[in-house]
């Protein structure tokens, strides 16, 4: 069948034309596609999304040149379309990354100046105050074990503790943001 005549009765809606298109270029415009993309799948959706469109338009679509250049035309616009719709889906993901990573390296880097300053602040504290402190507060232990490691009593630890909470919360505004 010659391409003329093949356009003619795929304007007329001839199932027959239609199948010929098929079996006649769908192979070599899968092959194309797959040059172009490197996955089977996606150049088979889009030669069948190109014969679909060209069977729903058959009435409408002036081909000027041969229908086999005007197929592979339309499989290499289609083509460019998806690539463009994934760049467009790819660069939104990508920024909703970079905007993920910046938001935890900014409250990492926050928590890390707090961390410092609090740390600066505890350095300031008196030494037996500083050590009760850190027992209580870094190695987790309870008052009476802290009162046994220094030889003191449980009250001094008490005294001691209330000491530096008082001095940290009063000086909190400097290492707080």
């Amino acid at each position: 069948m010659n391409e003329q005549k093949l356009i003619n009765n795929l304007r007329k809606g001839d199932p027959g034309a239609y199948r010929f298109l098929f079996t006649e270029y769908h192979d070599w415009l899968c092959n194309y596609v797959y040059n172009l993309c490197g996955d089977r799948a996606l150049a088979e959706d889009i030669v069948q999304d190109a014969i679909v469109n060209l069977w729903e338009k058959r009435k409408v679509i002036i081909i000027t040149s041969s229908l086999k250049n005007y197929l592979f035309r339309t499989c290499h616009n289609q083509f460019l379309q998806h690539v463009r719709s994934q760049k467009i889906h790819f660069d939104t993901l990508d920024k909703i990354r970079w905007e993920v990573i910046a938001e935890v390296a900014l409250e990492e880097n926050i928590h890390h100046l707090k961390m410092e300053k609090l740390n600066r602040l505890i350095d300031q504290l008196p030494p037996r105050c500083k050590e009760v402190f850190i027992q209580n507060k870094l190695e987790k232990k309870k008052y009476k074990e802290i009162a046994l490691d220094m030889g003191i009593s449980v009250k001094t630890v008490e005294n001691q503790m209330s000491k530096a909470l008082h001095f940290l919360k009063m000086n909190a505004t400097t290492f707080m943001l």
